[in-house]
C-alpha cells in the first residue's frame, strides 16, 4: 500500500453577497434615489404648476349655422350663391317668383286708394247732413207760420159762420188748410230728427280720427303693408357675413314656406365648446385664460381665448335618449359640462378655423375669483334688413294716402302735428 503523496487541501470560494458587493449596492441607492427625487419633483410639479391647469381634447369648434328658409312658398327663377362662397349681409342668395306677390301688391294699393277716398265721403257727408239738418229746421220755420196763419184764418171763419157770412164748405177748406199746415210742421220735426240721427250714425265713423287714422284706411294699409312685405321676401338676404354651406335648393325648384335651402356660418364668430369632465369643473371660472390648439394647424399655432359660459348641464341630459338613472341596471359613468371659450377675432382672421374642427383646450384655474354662472345675457343682433324693408314698407302707404287724400285734405293733415 502505497501512500499518496500530501497536497495542500484545495478550498472552494463562495459566492460573493450583496453585501459584499459595493457596485450593486451603489447602483441600488442611486437608483432609489433618482425615484424619490422623481416622486418629490412630480409632487411638486402637481402642487404647483398642475394643479393649476384643466385641459381636454374633447373640444370642438362651434358657431352660429344661419339657415336660410323662405317666408313664402314660390318658384326658383335665380340661385346667386353656391357652397363655400363669402356673401356679405344683406346680398341676395335666392330670387323667387315675383309675379304673384307683384300682382297682390298692386291690388293691396288699389284697395287702400279706394278706402282713403271712401273716408273723405264720410267726412263730406258730415257737411251734407249739417247741411240738410239746417233745411229741415228751415221748413219747420215755415211751417209754423203756416199753422199760425191758418189757424188764424180758422177762428175767423168760425166766428163768422154763426150769422151766415161764411159758408160751410168755406169753413171746411180753412179746417183743412189747418190740417195740413199741423201735418207739415210734424213732418219737418220729424225731417230734422232723421237729419240728426243721420249725423250722428255718420260721427261714429268719422269723430275723433282723420282720414289717415280711419280704420278703414288703417286695416287696408296693413294689407298693403303684407302685400309690399311679400314682394321683398321673394329675395333671399344674407343675414350676416359668412360662408355658404349646405345649399340644396335647385333652379326651378318650387319651395315653401319654411324650406332649408342653405346655411350660411360667420366664420368670424365662432367660439369652442370644451366638454370637460364633473370633476374638473370645481375650480373653472367665467374669465379664465385658454390655450387652445387646433388638430388642423397643429402645435405650432396656438390660440388664446376666455372662458365666457359653463353649461347648464350635461351632455347626457339633453340626448334624445336621456339616461334612465333611476333603474336597477345602473353604471356610473362620469359626466361632462360643456364650457364656452371665446377666441380672439385677430387670431381667428390669421387662422380661420371651420365648425367641428377638433381642439385641445388648457383653462388656467389660478384665479377662481370669478362667477361659476353668467349673470348677463348675450343678446344677438337683430337683422338691419328688416328695419329697412318696414321703413320702405310704411313710405308707400303713407305715399298712397297722400296721393288720395286731395290737396285742401292733404295740407290740412301736415298742418296738424
Amino acid at each position: 500500500m502505497t501512500d499518496r503523496p500530501n497536497t495542500p487541501s484545495q478550498t472552494v470560494s463562495a459566492p460573493p453577497t450583496n453585501a459584499s458587493n459595493p457596485a450593486r449596492k451603489k447602483g441600488l441607492t442611486i437608483l432609489a434615489a433618482v425615484v424619490v427625487v422623481a416622486g418629490l419633483g412630480w409632487a411638486a410639479y402637481e402642487y404647483m404648476v398642475a394643479s393649476h391647469y384643466e385641459d381636454t381634447d374633447n373640444a370642438y369648434v362651434q358657431g352660429d349655422v344661419i339657415q336660410i328658409t323662405p317666408q313664402i312658398g314660390g318658384t326658383v327663377l335665380s340661385i346667386l350663391a353656391n357652397d363655400t362662397d363669402f356673401v356679405k349681409g344683406g346680398q341676395t342668395l335666392v330670387q323667387l317668383d315675383p309675379a304673384d306677390a307683384k300682382i297682390a301688391l298692386d291690388q293691396a294699393e288699389a284697395a287702400l286708394a279706394q278706402a282713403v277716398r271712401q273716408a273723405r265721403t264720410l267726412y263730406a257727408t258730415n257737411t251734407t247732413l249739417q247741411a240738410q239738418i239746417t233745411l229741415r229746421e228751415a221748413d219747420i220755420s215755415r211751417a209754423r207760420i203756416d199753422v199760425a196763419r191758418t189757424a188764424d184764418d180758422l177762428k175767423r171763419r168760425q166766428s163768422l159762420s154763426g150769422n151766415g157770412a161764411v159758408s160751410k164748405e168755406e169753413l171746411q177748406h180753412a179746417q183743412q188748410q189747418f190740417e195740413s199746415a199741423q201735418n207739415a210742421l210734424t213732418a219737418a220735426q220729424a225731417g230734422v230728427l232723421t237729419a240728426k240721427e243721420q249725423l250722428n250714425s255718420n260721427q261714429t265713423l268719422t269723430e275723433g280720427t282723420q282720414v289717415a287714422q280711419q280704420p278703414s284706411v288703417q286695416l287696408a294699409a296693413a294689407r298693403l303693408r303684407e302685400a309690399f312685405l311679400t314682394t321683398q321676401r321673394t329675395a333671399l338676404l344674407a343675414p350676416v357675413d359668412g360662408y355658404v354651406a349646405k345649399r340644396t335648393v335647385q333652379l326651378g325648384q318650387r319651395v315653401a314656406a319654411g324650406t332649408p335651402l342653405m346655411s350660411v356660418i360667420a366664420l368670424s364668430n365662432v367660439w369652442v365648446e370644451a366638454n370637460f369632465k364633473e370633476v374638473q369643473l370645481r375650480s373653472i371660472r367665467i374669465g379664465q385664460p385658454v390655450t387652445l390648439v387646433a388638430d388642423q394647424y397643429g402645435k405650432k399655432v396656438s390660440y388664446t381665448g376666455k372662458v365666457s359660459g359653463l353649461g347648464a348641464g350635461t351632455g347626457a341630459a339633453f340626448s334624445l335618449l336621456p339616461a334612465q338613472n333611476a333603474t336597477g341596471n345602473w353604471i356610473k359613468v362620469v359626466q361632462r359640462v360643456p364650457v364656452r371659450i371665446a377666441l380672439e377675432p385677430k387670431q381667428l382672421a390669421e387662422h380661420p378655423l371651420r365648425v367641428g374642427l377638433s381642439m385641445t383646450a388648457e383653462v388656467d384655474v389660478s384665479d377662481t375669483s370669478g362667477s361659476a354662472l353668467a349673470d348677463v345675457p348675450r343678446t344677438t343682433q337683430p337683422m338691419p334688413v328688416t328695419a329697412k324693408t318696414d321703413d320702405a314698407a310704411e313710405q308707400l302707404v303713407q305715399r298712397v294716402i297722400a296721393a288720395n287724400l286731395g290737396q285742401a285734405a292733404a295740407s290740412k293733415a301736415h298742418a296738424k302735428p
